[in-house]
């Protein structure tokens, strides 16, 4: 009886796969460890995970599929302890020593300079990553406010004035949201200030705790607030409708996921715009690629996917 096993390691998750055959039909138990259960965007990507191992079912082939919450813990992610990027290297050689094949999800191990592939997977030709690239939904931050009428330029005074709420600093999709949203309203022109630049981890509560500080203390110099994910994007909106400020008259928000409730708050008016990180594309194409691996088929060693921007005018035009 011939086992294989595969690992698919996200940012956030580690898929393991094995098989065995009984009475002619081969079964791949399948353990999907995800960073923490609390991350909204994770929790559909999971989600969706379960559900296309489902549809690839057949008579012959099934799926069992065993989630776990890592909890934001190395020591309790199953498998293989990759809640951060920083271990990317001593986790994929002894992965490939072991002679497993490897798909990285979500978070991206980054080259020696930080801004190249990653050597661990390109040396490496059953090692891949599957993602969509951060600096795609930086820029389309930025372009967003860059389409308004007034450019961001709330005031008249020749600048944007923001608050960045980044997720974890270590995260590339983080460094890079951050980094490009900005680098669009630059490269367009448009002259930029500031005000403030705190770590959100991901969270909602934080995110309006940050926001609130922010506005507490700059009022209205604030004139756009940006957030690395829609889940501070929605803590900061409450934080504005608590100081009384209203989004899209003396203030403009942004987040990253689009997010159901985040898409409504787009729909009417109390988001400015968020970015499509497209949950069911990526985890589609990181089961395809598994079941490639499984299959003794050749892969590719990046697999992207691309965002989209949603705005007032795209929900109106679902």
């Amino acid at each position: 009886m011939k086992k294989f096993l595969a690992i698919l390691l996200a940012a956030i998750m580690v898929l393991g796969l094995c098989s065995f055959a009984s009475a002619e039909v081969k079964t791949y138990k399948v353990g999907v460890a995800i960073y923490q259960y609390t991350d909204n965007f994770m929790t559909l990507y999971r989600n969706e995970i379960e559900a296309y191992f489902k549809t690839l079912e057949t008579d012959d082939v099934k799926y069992e599929v065993m989630p776990a919450d890592g909890k934001n813990d190395m020591a309790e992610q199953i498998i293989l302890n990759l809640v951060q990027t920083s271990s990317a290297d001593a986790v994929i050689d002894e992965i490939v020593a072991a002679g497993i094949p490897l798909v990285l999800i979500n978070r991206e191990p980054l080259g020696d300079n930080g801004d190249e592939s990653y050597e661990g997977i390109l040396n490496n030709p059953q090692v891949c990553y599957v993602g969509a690239d951060a600096r795609q939904s930086g820029t389309f931050q930025g372009e967003m406010v860059c389409e308004l009428d007034n450019h961001g330029d709330i005031n008249g005074d020749g600048k944007i004035s923001y608050v960045m709420i980044e997720g974890d600093p270590e995260n590339v999709d983080a460094q890079y949201r951050t980094e490009f949203s900005i680098k669009a309203l630059k490269d367009a022109g448009y002259e930029v200030e500031c005000l403030d630049d705190q770590v959100g981890n991901w969270d909602q509560t934080k995110g309006q705790e940050l926001c609130a500080n922010a506005l507490n203390i700059y009022g209205d110099k604030v004139e756009v607030v940006f957030c690395n994910n829609d889940a501070m994007a929605l803590g900061a909106a409450t934080a504005i409708v608590a100081a009384g400020r209203t989004v899209g008259e003396d203030i403009y928000l942004l987040g990253v996921d689009a997010l159901e409730d985040a898409v409504e708050k787009v729909k009417i008016g109390e988001m400015t715009g968020t970015v499509l990180n497209d949950h069911i594309g990526q985890s589609h194409a990181a089961v395809d690629v598994a079941v490639k691996l499984l299959n003794g088929e050749e892969i590719q060693n990046y697999y992207w996917i691309d965002y989209v921007k949603v705005n007032k005018a795209y929900v109106d035009a679902m």
